[in-house]
Order: C-alpha cells, then sequence, then structure tokens
C-alpha cells in the first residue's frame, strides 16, 4: 500500500511537471530552439490569477482562464517581436539561430522577473483554491478537493492538447513544420503562423500551469527558474520535441524523485532527477523518443 501511494504521488508531481514541459518541447519541435524564458511564462501565469482574484476580486472561474489568456498573449508577443525576425529568412534562421535565441530568450525571462519585482515586490502571494472541502481518502492517498480539481484540469488539459496536435488540421501543420520546415512552407502551410501559435500553446500551458499551483507554491517573482529546470530535464528525457516524450518523461521523472525521497532521503529530492538525466545521457542521449537526426 506504500508503494502505491508513492507511485500514485509521483505520478500527480509528474502531470504538472508535463504542463510545463510539453510547450518547451513544441516550441523545440517546430522552431528548433530553446524558451530560456519559458519558467517566467509560468510565473506570470500564477501572477496573473493571483492579483485577478485579491486585486480585482474576480471570481476563480473567471481568474483561471485569464491567466491561460495572459500566457497565450505573451508567447504571442514574444514570438512576433522577439523570435520572428531569426527566421523571417530561411537563410538567417541557419545562421546565428541558437545564439541569438538563448540571448533574447534569457534576456527576457530577466526582464520579466525585474519587471514583476518592481509591480508587486519581492514577496510571494497565495492564490485562491478552486474548490474547498474536506480531506478526501482514495486507497490509502489522501487528497483535498483543491488537489483533484488542480489534478483533473491538468490532465484533461494535456488530453486536450495532445488530442489537438495528432487530430486536428492544425495540430498537422503543426507536425508538418517540425519535421521539415521548408518542405512544409513549399506545401502550402503558413510557417509563421504555426510558429505563432505554439508559442502561443506553450505560453497559455504554462501559465495555466503556473495558476494552477499558485495555492501551494505562493509564487514569487523568480519562482520560474525552479519548474523550468525541470522541464528541461523532462525533454532530455523524453527526447528533444517529442510531446508523447514529454509526458512520458515527466511521469518517468516524478515517480523517480517520489521513490528517492521516500527510501532514500527527501533533502536530495531534486538530485535523483540530475542523477537520472546524468544516466540517460550516458545511455540513451536521444532521449526515449529523440530522433538522431532532424530536417529543418
Amino acid at each position: 500500500m506504500i508503494i502505491w501511494t508513492i507511485i500514485v504521488n509521483g505520478l500527480i508531481t509528474g502531470i504538472y511537471y508535463a504542463m510545463m514541459a510539453l510547450g518547451l518541447t513544441i516550441i523545440f519541435g517546430v522552431l528548433r530552439i530553446v524558451n530560456f524564458a519559458h519558467g517566467e511564462f509560468y510565473m506570470m501565469g500564477a501572477f496573473a490569477y493571483v492579483l485577478l482574484y485579491h486585486g480585482l476580486g474576480v471570481p476563480v472561474w473567471v481568474a483561471l482562464p485569464s491567466a491561460i489568456l495572459a500566457g497565450a498573449a505573451l508567447g504571442w508577443i514574444v514570438e512576433k517581436l522577439l523570435i520572428r525576425p531569426v527566421y523571417a529568412d530561411f537563410g538567417s534562421w541557419r545562421h546565428g539561430r541558437d545564439e541569438y535565441a538563448i540571448i533574447v530568450t534569457f534576456g527576457l525571462g530577466l526582464l520579466l522577473v525585474a519587471l514583476m519585482t518592481k509591480f508587486v515586490g519581492p514577496w510571494s502571494l497565495q492564490g485562491p483554491r478552486l474548490v474547498n472541502g474536506a480531506p478526501l481518502v482514495f486507497a490509502g492517498l489522501r487528497l483535498l478537493p483543491n488537489q483533484l480539481a488542480t489534478l483533473a484540469i491538468a490532465v484533461a488539459c494535456l488530453a486536450a492538447t495532445l488530442g489537438f496536435l495528432n487530430y486536428t488540421l492544425w495540430g498537422r501543420q503543426i507536425r508538418a513544420v517540425a519535421q521539415n520546415r521548408a518542405c512544409a512552407a513549399i506545401m502550402g502551410v503558413d510557417v509563421g503562423s504555426v510558429s505563432t501559435m505554439v508559442f502561443a500553446l506553450a505560453g497559455g500551458l504554462a501559465a495555466l500551469a503556473g495558476a494552477l499551483l499558485s495555492n501551494s507554491i505562493s509564487p514569487t517573482p523568480d519562482i520560474g527558474a525552479f519548474p523550468a529546470i525541470k522541464s528541461y530535464v523532462v525533454i532530455v528525457l523524453g527526447g528533444l520535441g517529442s510531446p508523447l516524450g514529454a509526458l512520458i518523461g515527466a511521469l518517468l521523472l516524478g515517480v523517480v524523485e517520489s521513490l528517492g525521497a521516500f527510501y532514500v532521503s527527501s533533502v536530495y529530492r531534486d538530485t535523483y532527477g540530475l542523477a537520472l538525466l546524468v544516466l540517460f545521457l550516458l545511455v540513451r542521449p536521444n532521449g526515449l523518443f529523440g530522433e538522431i537526426r532532424r530536417e529543418i
């Protein structure tokens, strides 16, 4: 019974990791860049949810989708203003792409942290619960109704995102651009619109993760660094650019951390994920579903 509780807790943690990592890996799959400001999308979503509720008195059922829209809008603006210039011309897309993306997104992350610190200060603000009630016990696992509600929303959004990527026209266009950008453009796909859509989708997912966890993490302006690091670990485990790999890698990371925290020590909880990352880099550097070679 104890091992079951540990594994379930690890899977729950992994679901939240997956929400962050899924957007990051989709961005890499389509644009071949790593968004180093992704953690700040998470932070902005958490603060949008908290400030709408506490500052403006907006009910949670309005504040939550508003936070998602804020994250999606931020992703749309970032792609349009900062990322689009590097691939407006296919020649420039190949030359200096990685250096530009690292500098711009890293600088953007620092800017967003500084702006939020100036706006709300360095103090933490706790987000509201979605629902209240007494704890519920399922097979020895004790969960609050708020935890169940946030978990249900997270699972539903992950399922909807994977369904969107696999069973819709826009999703097929995203996968086409991810497989071969130049060929997709020749076949009539608007690669610019696809790139904007991907950044908006990733921003919305990260913002949703921050909003859902704002009650337990009490966000501060620098809260995005930690989940961003977890996301980088997850996408390496699952394979860069693979949405399914990001999901499985996140669940694997959550379970490994939960088992290590119980059987070894909770003090080194974050170390277990890094050890797993090193093992994968040695044994399977392309990740679970990563490709050895990808076309631009």
